[in-house]
């Protein structure tokens, strides 16, 4: 019998061990310092808007556990190309997820491969890993880049 943990296991460890978009991007036009002084995750997001608003390249670099690295992967496959307007919402729509209920069902068809973080609700210490880069994005797209992001 296939069980979610395992997929939730698998992605995790996939990327983290090659995690996409990973490096600095030197064309850049956001960028953002995260950090997370509960467990030392940092991080440094590079994104590339063009004039009407699309993501048309984004990046990172960092240290961190598995979940910080894998979440901050995922999510720059999801915003890739797309209008800064669907990343706000995407962003909502993953932190409701990772704060909600474990008996709500993350919304697969909306969040896609970012679904499997939703195990995360079940370890509330992690909630952080996994919103970081989140969060650090967000203050890139909003300029406010001289203060790292934390996930508070």
């Amino acid at each position: 019998m296939f069980d979610l943990r395992d997929l939730y296991q698998q992605v995790i460890v996939d990327h983290n061990k090659s995690p996409r978009n990973f490096g600095k991007l030197d064309a850049c036009s956001h960028e953002a310092d995260g950090y997370n002084p509960l467990c030392g995750d940092k991080l440094h997001v590079y994104l590339q808007l063009s004039d009407a608003g699309i993501v048309e390249d984004v990046a990172f670099e960092g240290e961190g556990c598995a979940i910080s690295i894998a979440s901050a992967s995922l999510m720059t496959e999801a915003i890739k190309g797309k209008p800064v307007a669907d990343f706000e919402a995407l962003f909502r729509d993953f932190q409701h997820m990772v704060t909600s209920d474990l008996a709500e069902q993350p919304d697969d068809e909306r969040l896609g491969k970012l679904a499997v973080l939703g195990g995360v609700r079940e370890f509330p210490s992690r909630i952080k890993c996994a919103t970081l880069c989140w969060h650090t994005m967000r203050s890139a797209v909003q300029g406010s880049h001289n203060t790292p992001a934390k996930t508070e």
